[in-house]
């Protein structure tokens, strides 16, 4: 172990009130996500977002959500309706951005509970951290939020309807116009 790499360990520990154990396996499993590069000498530092790595996430999280959703649309209930526009006004009302994606993250989870799947949640979980980085940063840009909102009420409108191919064509539309933002934001 680099002396860079124990300094950040205690540092870190010391902070939080924990032994250097948990940090340690908790920076390798960053590492292991691709969301921290080890650097000698120095400790991690938080990977760059790349289009590549970008496009590999967004490209399977687009295939999980239109199976989530197809799925979704066979165990549709107007309670689970409502959690979704309650999920989307909490967006609406937000300026912050990190409470704007967490209202996506639920309206997101509430589709996924609806699949009745426990394999498909497991692997969409595995995912989650990759997935709130880029929705961090596509909601960064205030022009996007609007766009958000009108997605998910399509969305809504389609999981209400029972209508397995409409929601699956928005939930790609929402998915695609993620990767696009992100990609206008990496090359400015």
């Amino acid at each position: 172990m680099e002396p860079g790499e124990r300094l950040m360990e205690m540092q870190l520990a010391q902070k939080l009130g924990v032994s250097r154990t948990p940090i340690r396996e908790a920076i390798r499993k960053l590492e292991l996500e691709g969301l921290v590069i080890m650097i000698p000498r120095k400790g991690a530092e938080v990977a760059h977002i790349t289009e590549k790595d970008m496009r590999d996430v967004l490209e399977v999280r687009c295939t999980l959500e239109e199976l989530a959703v197809a799925l979704a649309c066979k165990n549709v209930t107007p309670e689970r309706i409502m959690d979704l526009r309650a999920a989307n006004k909490s967006a609406i009302v937000s300026k912050d951005v990190v409470n704007i994606v967490d209202a996506d993250v639920q309206f997101h989870d509430t589709i996924y509970a609806m699949t009745d799947n426990d394999r498909l949640i497991q692997i969409i979980n595995k995912l989650r951290e990759q997935m709130y980085r880029y929705r961090l940063e596509y909601v960064k840009d205030a022009r996007t939020h609007s766009i958000l909102i009108n997605e998910h009420n399509d969305i809504i409108q389609k999981l209400a309807d029972k209508d397995v191919e409409g929601a699956k064509m928005f939930m790609r539309q929402h998915i695609r116009n993620q990767e696009k933002g992100i990609i206008r934001l990496l090359h400015k």
